[in-house]
């Protein structure tokens, strides 16, 4: 079946380039952006493909519901909306534009490293309040630390390149690859990591094994304490456990893009207190889950996208 003959259901909110890539690409798709769940599992038999940005989860249910498709689209890095183990026994490809935001992502995390790092967020507030104080905010040199990353694939590959040329020793450690040290980062073991890292830096998909992976006993094997950046998925570092770790010593600060609970207005009591902490503390640096979200992170990761959909 050629590309004109394949039918794909757009079922979020676009950028504006995807469009103009499909026709160019020969694609019929249909844009719904405002679809409901039920609206989704009653139209999918028609279609052989899907995309999906952020709203829409891709289950053993929708799958069950589109017996012709055979694919589906992220127009993102993760994949933990999409059911894998369900769409590989169907034999339904899974397509995601991993490297289409490495780049913001890896700019956005130097910059909340150097924000926290230099002390800029709680100068910038002291200065706009009369408060002229060099001494409290002294900082340190990015380039005299040792920075572990967990997960060495687009993004943490892109970070580790950004890093080096700060005179950074990046450490990194990825379950998944086998010799792939190079110019920017040394392969490591996670317990080189918590031997020598000043910073750690996670760069992994949240799976059932990442989940919560950042909890108080990961946090005490570090032999020193160090700052923790998670511009990855929330999931993966318990809240309670960061703040713990910043009450006691063992972090020295925390960057944080995401968080287990997103949904600001609906925390749990528990997840409450954990924000309050962190939200009012002069050594977290807070952002909404942005990381990748660059005007030109948006069309390249169509042109991504696009790309693996022809190959």
């Amino acid at each position: 079946m050629s590309q004109n003959q394949l039918s794909i259901l757009i079922a979020d909110e676009m950028h504006p380039s995807l469009f103009t890539m499909l026709d160019q690409a020969g694609f019929r798709y249909d844009y719904q952006p405002k679809i409901t769940r039920a609206e989704l599992l009653t139209s999918l038999s028609a279609f052989d493909g899907l995309i999906i940005r952020s709203k829409t989860t891709v289950d053993e249910e929708l799958f069950l519901q589109g017996p012709n498709l055979r694919f589906v689209g992220r127009a993102g890095a993760g994949l933990d909306l999409i059911d894998l183990a369900t769409a590989e026994r169907r034999g339904i490809r899974v397509f995601h534009a991993g490297e289409g935001n490495r780049d913001a992502v890896a700019e956005h995390t130097v910059g909340m490293l150097l924000a926290l790092l230099t002390n800029i967020l709680k100068a910038d507030r002291e200065v706009r309040q009369g408060i002229w104080d060099r001494e409290g905010n002294r900082g340190y040199e990015l380039g005299s630390l040792t920075v572990g990353l967990i997960g060495y694939g687009n993004n943490g590959h892109a970070t580790a390149r950004r890093l080096s040329g700060f005179g950074c020793r990046v450490l990194a450690y990825d379950k998944f690859l086998t010799n792939y040290g190079d110019t920017f980062a040394e392969e490591a073991t996670m317990e080189q990591i918590g031997a020598g890292a000043d910073v750690l830096s996670l760069h992994v998909p949240l799976t059932n094994e990442t989940r919560m992976l950042i909890d108080d006993s990961f946090i005490d094997q570090f032999a020193k304490p160090f700052y923790l950046i998670n511009i990855a998925r929330g999931e993966i570092a318990s809240l309670s456990a960061v703040v713990r770790g910043i009450e006691n010593g063992k972090i020295r600060g925390a960057c944080l893009d995401v968080l287990e609970n997103e949904k600001l207005a609906k925390l749990t009591p528990d997840q409450q207190i954990s924000f309050d902490y962190l939200r009012q503390s002069d050594r977290v640096v807070l952002t909404p889950h942005i990381a990748g979200w660059t005007h030109e992170s948006y069309v390249r990761i169509n042109e991504v996208l696009i790309r693996q959909l022809l190959e």
